[in-house]
């Protein structure tokens, strides 16, 4: 299966270069390697594809085949947040709440919570209800305009 991927992503294939990567980071098809994982989730996000974005992130928060870099991470997620990545909205939200890399911000956890929800992701919905019981009717109002001002943008990579 690796071989058919690894064809795809030397040929430009973002889809393909983020599932290379998932083959790599999980051992699929040959012995795991966060190293490579790494470089292929960077071909793919390079090109905007917002999984690997995500996962090239989540390498730099977990410090696997890179150096622990939770600023590097914020900036991977973040791209694909912005483009809709429910999965990618819900670590944001997380990050926001609990002030990883950032400082601690309700209504932005509130915001990014929202919009996993409204993209289909029902733990950020639950995730979204619990953190209102600790903020304000005002900071709840606040965050609700901030998610629906919210617009997804297009494929893209850091400059």
């Amino acid at each position: 299966m690796r071989q058919w991927y690894e064809t795809a992503a030397a040929q430009g294939d973002a889809s393909a270069q983020h599932t290379l990567g998932l083959l790599y980071a999980n051992g699929r098809g040959g012995p795991q390697d966060y190293v490579q994982a790494r470089q292929w989730y960077e071909k793919a996000a390079a090109q905007g594809n917002a999984h690997g974005q995500l996962l090239l992130g989540l390498l730099y928060v977990q410090g696997k085949g890179v150096p622990h870099d939770y600023k590097k991470a914020l900036v991977w997620i973040r791209l694909a947040a912005d483009q809709g990545l429910h999965d990618a909205q819900h670590f944001l939200g997380l990050t926001y709440e609990h002030g990883n890399g950032v400082s601690r911000d309700f209504i932005q956890a509130h915001k990014w919570y929202n919009l996993a929800g409204v993209n289909g992701l029902e733990i950020a919905e639950k995730d979204r209800d619990t953190l209102a019981k600790q903020m304000t009717p005002a900071q709840v109002a606040e965050a609700q305009q901030l998610a629906r001002e919210w617009k997804p943008t297009t494929p893209s990579a850091p400059g």
